[in-house]
């Protein structure tokens, strides 16, 4: 029940925000505290996903859109008057929370009210990561009303995800961090894609939530440096983990199990000379009848990874390079 004995002084007007991301009812301490403390609890939204949690705990609430002039009148004598903006999802609960704050500030500003005290009180907040369920249930929202997003599949996505790789791949390299962000959105977007569609397969549904605990489980498994006991000084040491690690899992015999042979040359090139030159494997590079461009290519390559640098990158530059130079004679022949 709430207290109705009110303080000396001008009272309090508390604004006590939550977030939709939270499970409802899990609230501060600080919060728990003034709810219980308050003279009154004012909601204008009878569907508050708090309500129901404040009820359990003994809090009355009144469902109540209050004017400013009557949340100071409210407050005469020192109480404190707790307001719970609009939950969720509605444009007129957030414009009547606007109006609310905006009058509150427009009494302060002319000086000519005794204003109560006005305080912002976060009840919740966000863990790192929450916004991701924003896009899982605007996700979920397109496939099921969007006449595009509905009739797609893997197989018809499948050209998207590798077009926004390539586009992150140019944002790193060019250094651009609004562009990086933009991007990297867009790779997140195909793996709430393809998890959204994938939870329709009759045989063999699965979630973005079995994606994602898939990938902990394997990160936690590769890291025993992190997680377990198994010590690892340098970057070397880890890599060695981490291919150990990976060849348990899938039982392999060589170590070019798992190298995709449908990424470009160059990678591909680089890779395997990686794979082998992890494994201490002394294996010279074949040579062909004369020689031939294919071969000298994969000497480069596997001389780039060496040396520690990535072929395909180190090409891409070049021929950005390459694609200046052509516009700058174009340039002076227009």
């Amino acid at each position: 029940m709430n207290a109705t004995t009110p303080a000396a002084g001008p009272g309090r007007i508390v604004l006590l925000t939550t977030s939709h991301r939270v499970a409802p009812g899990l609230l501060s301490w600080p919060a728990w505290d003034t709810l219980r403390t308050a003279a009154r609890v004012l909601c204008a939204d009878p569907d508050h996903p708090q309500l129901p949690y404040l009820r359990e705990a003994g809090i009355t609430v009144e469902r109540y859109a209050p004017e400013a002039r009557e949340l100071v009148e409210f407050c005469a004598g020192g109480s404190t008057v707790v307001v719970l903006p609009g939950g969720p999802g509605g444009e007129s609960e957030a414009a009547g929370d606007r109006r609310l704050t905006d009058q509150l500030a427009a009494m302060a500003g002319s000086g000519r009210f005794a204003m109560p005290e006005l305080e912002l009180l976060p009840a919740s907040y966000d863990l790192p990561g929450a916004r991701l369920l924003d896009l899982v249930q605007v996700m979920d929202r397109i496939r099921a009303e969007c006449p595009w997003s509905s009739l797609q599949t893997h197989e018809g996505l499948a050209p998207y995800a590798l077009e926004e790789v390539f586009e992150l791949v140019e944002a790193i390299e060019t250094g651009d961090r609004a562009e990086l962000r933009e991007e990297l959105g867009d790779v997140l977007l195909q793996v709430v894609f393809h998890s959204r569609i994938a939870e329709e397969d009759a045989e063999e549904p699965f979630s973005v939530d079995d994606v994602a605990g898939a990938i902990v489980d394997k990160l936690v498994h590769r890291h025993p440096h992190v997680f377990g006991e198994e010590r690892a000084e340098t970057p070397e040491d880890v890599r060695a983990l981490w291919l150990r690690r990976k060849a348990e899992e899938k039982g392999r015999t060589s170590v070019t199990e798992g190298v995709p042979l449908g990424q470009p040359a160059l990678s591909l090139a680089a890779k395997l000379h990686s794979r082998a030159r992890t494994a201490a494997l002394d294996v010279d590079l074949p040579t062909g009848p004369g020689g031939g461009i294919g071969y000298e290519l994969l000497a480069l390559a596997a001389k780039a990874q060496a040396e520690g640098v990535d072929p395909e990158a180190a090409l891409r530059g070049a021929a950005r390079a390459y694609r200046d130079a052509i516009l700058a004679a174009e340039g002076r022949q227009g």
